[in-house]
């Protein structure tokens, strides 16, 4: 099984808020409390550390875009899933970029959803 890189390689690909494609998959990898607080509308959730276990989750016939809170770890999860045959690309600025671009958040709990 191959596992997650340690650090964010440089030359993922990346997509911005505003490009999505259209088929696309919304991973998010941050941890429960985070994705609880303030996530993307019908985002998939897998924690990074889940990853590696739970990658037949995901479907190969569409494209996947990775997403965390800036995109570190998302960056790291888009090279492990491209290196096991995805389609995957990371959401440039994670889910601040895309609450700062006023994409819709869904969460939770009481109050507003956020980005943790």
């Amino acid at each position: 099984m191959s596992t997650i890189p340690d650090q964010a390689p440089s030359d993922v690909p990346c997509v911005t808020p505003e490009s999505l494609p259209d088929n696309a998959v919304l991973l998010d990898v941050r941890e429960a409390q985070e994705f609880a607080a303030g996530r993307a509308p019908n985002a998939v959730h897998i924690p990074l550390g889940q990853l590696p276990e739970r990658e037949e989750e995901l479907p190969k016939e569409r494209p996947i875009v990775v997403t965390c809170r800036e995109g570190e770890r998302s960056a790291r999860a888009t090279a492990f899933l491209v290196g096991q045959g995805y389609w995957a690309v990371n959401l440039a600025g994670g889910m601040l970029a895309w609450h700062r671009s006023n994409r819709p958040l869904a969460h939770d709990g009481p109050g507003i959803p956020w980005v943790e």
